[in-house]
């Protein structure tokens, strides 16, 4: 049974390539560009040392230069898994989270449904191309003229024109031999209120049409020629050919022409892509007249890793891009990001380029900002954080944000930054008003200032026991892959700033779901010298879970004891550099109790099996007598200033 139209195109624009070969390959960094979407890798179909298998992920191919095997991502599970069609599509779409039609009559009834209702829409298309060019276009040409899209360009975009008549449409497609039920389907006409008439949809309006990734129109877009009319801009209802949370205006067009160093721009609306497609910005889309979904988002990024959302400078564009940016917290992954161009207020890009040039708007998309500096504009904004519980609030506000972020190392660079520009905005304190304890002053500051320091060396030197549990760690998972799936959420809790650590985790997590029974071969495969050196760590080796025919049972205690140690490290650090953080806006009790519980965490985290000299009480008598210190002379700063 064949599956519904459009299902196999929209299951390859939401699936990458490179993530399907991926498993399977390791990328040549030499040769490899993932901002380009360009992937070489020695060929998983024959034997080689060269990297002469090519996946093109923009455009979901690969190629073997050396055994000319080549296809799509459907095809690599198929050759690869040695699965059938069938299996392969239900293999990629659970990746992808679709479901797959059920496969039988009705399905394909439906499925023959699609393809008629999609010949109607682009039979409309023309008709509506018909007309621009018909005696009807006087006031349409006028408006397309004062926009300076030329005849060039309407072709290009195949721009259209519904006449101000009730039923001209329907009447047409009635000589076509088309019912209106038909046309109401396809969305072209719609019935009154009393279900007596019908009337067709677009009505004295420039039309746009809408296309899925196969490039088949599915739907329109109408701009009023009425400057009273209700409504500016109507899209089609939705219907079995075209969902609007899940299409994008321009996306086959800004696919196929994406290249090397290009931005993807996401703009508000149709004239706004094709006002940037004429200025030289060939890969432009835009959603369907609402904020951006979390679907049009994935897509978006599928194209590109990092694309600039170009919005209107007034309070209505601002808001569309927070909604974007709270979107977008939870779905980052690593290497996947926004910018935006915040365009003049009250201007379009056709507006800037007729005042200013492809320059102008040039200039405004090279100098897109990152994400995190509208979020921080967003923390600020009517702020007044003259008082240590506003400042408090403030910081909370901060945290609320990061943790937004389900990535654990994204969430941590974003924390650093805030944390970054927090620290230079509160740069403002005064001591000149201490007059005659201007000695003093200095003297405690650099007390405290060194004591930092030393506190910072002190967890550098725990830094070291850390790497050492991480490598224990992964090296019992690797020992024993069929504990993954039982540590699976520790796993991915655990917060690692090595990046091939970082990278064996991410595969870990992906075998155990979807090929728990190849993680060992596949993992020795992709990450043997990351592995072997992990293996080959001193302290690994003499771990007692590492030993020979040991027991399940102890690798399962010898892992929790090493998580626990670890979250408690990372729950003390964290503490002590909120605590340092916060030492001029925290009372003195609050900071003691703090850092004393920063101390009792250190001292958990620094008993271990791993054989330290140092004693627990001596450890924590330490600790204490230094964080005091550090808590008199603050007290002394705030009774003198």
């Amino acid at each position: 049974m064949s599956l519904p139209s459009g299902f196999l195109d929209e299951l390859r624009a939401r699936s990458s390539i490179a993530q399907v070969a991926g498993k399977k390959v390791s990328w040549d960094p030499k040769k490899t560009n993932v901002n380009r979407g360009d992937y070489w890798a020695p060929c998983p179909f024959h034997q080689e040392k060269t990297a002469s298998f090519h996946v093109d992920d923009k455009k979901g191919f690969y190629y073997c230069f050396g055994c000319q095997a080549k296809g799509d991502a459907l095809g690599f599970i198929r050759e690869t898994e040695n699965v059938t069609f069938m299996e392969a599509v239900e293999i990629l779409a659970q990746e992808c989270g679709m479901t797959v039609p059920a496969q039988d009559h009705k399905a394909l009834e439906k499925s023959r449904k699609r393809d008629s209702l999609t010949e109607i829409v682009e039979l409309a298309n023309l008709y509506y191309q018909n007309q621009l060019r018909s005696e009807n276009k006087n006031i349409a040409q006028s408006y397309l003229n004062d926009r300076r899209l030329s005849q060039e360009w309407q072709n290009k975009f195949e721009v259209g024109f519904a006449p101000n008549n009730a039923n001209q449409l329907e009447k047409y497609l009635l000589s076509k031999n088309i019912t209106t039920e038909r046309m109401i389907e396809a969305g072209l006409v719609a019935k009154t209120e009393d279900g007596k008439k019908t009337y067709d949809r677009f009505r004295n309006r420039i039309i746009f049409p809408i296309k899925d990734i196969r490039g088949k129109t599915i739907a329109f877009g109408g701009r009023a020629l009425n400057a009273n009319s209700s409504a500016k801009y109507i899209n089609s209802p939705e219907t079995s050919l075209f969902d609007k949370g899940r299409t994008l205006y321009n996306h086959k067009n800004a696919r196929d022409n994406l290249k090397k160093n290009d931005h993807l721009i996401v703009a508000e609306g149709y004239m706004d892509v094709i006002a940037l497609t004429k200025a030289g910005f060939n890969s432009a889309v835009a959603p369907l007249g609402t904020a951006i979904t979390e679907t049009q988002l994935k897509l978006i990024w599928r194209l590109t890793d990092e694309p600039i959302i170009a919005l209107d400078g007034d309070k209505a564009g601002i808001r569309a891009a927070m909604r974007v940016i709270d979107l977008a917290l939870p779905l980052l992954i690593i290497g996947k990001s926004l910018r935006f161009a915040i365009l003049p207020q009250g201007q379009d890009p056709d507006d800037i380029i007729k005042s200013g040039g492809v320059k102008k708007i040039n200039e405004i998309m090279q100098n897109a900002i990152p994400m995190i500096d509208l979020l921080w504009q967003r923390a600020l904004d009517g702020q007044n954080l003259d008082s240590p519980d506003r400042k408090a609030a403030f910081d909370a506000s901060l945290k609320d944000m990061t943790k937004k972020i389900l990535e654990p190392t994204i969430r941590n660079h974003y924390f650093a930054a805030f944390k970054e520009k927090r620290s230079n905005l509160f740069k403002t304190t005064d001591f000149s008003n201490f007059n005659n304890f201007n000695t003093r002053r200095k003297n405690v500051s650099a007390t405290i200032s060194t004591k930092a320091s030393t506190l910072a060396t002190k967890s550098s030197g725990d830094r070291s026991v850390l790497e050492i549990r991480i490598a224990i760690i992964f090296a019992i998972l690797l020992k024993h892959p069929e504990l993954i799936k039982k540590f699976s959420y520790r796993l991915e809790k655990m917060e690692l700033q090595n990046k091939n650590y970082l990278l064996l985790k991410s595969q870990m997590l992906k075998l155990v779901e979807h090929a728990p029974n190849q993680i060992k071969e596949t993992l020795n495969i992709e990450f043997p010298k990351f592995i072997q050196n992990i293996l080959n760590n001193p302290h690994v080796k003499i771990s007692p879970a590492m030993k020979a025919n040991i027991a399940e049972n102890i690798a399962v205690k010898t892992l929790n004891e090493e998580f626990s140690k670890l979250e408690t490290f990372e729950g003390m650090r964290k503490e002590i550099q909120d605590a340092l953080e916060d030492l001029e806006s925290s009372n003195s009790e609050s900071l003691t109790w703090r850092l004393s519980q920063a101390t009792d965490a250190s001292s958990k985290a620094q008993k271990s099996t791993l054989g330290e000299v140092q004693e627990e009480g001596e450890d924590k008598d330490a600790m204490a007598k230094f964080l005091q210190n550090l808590i008199d002379d603050e007290v002394w700063i705030k009774k003198n200033k």
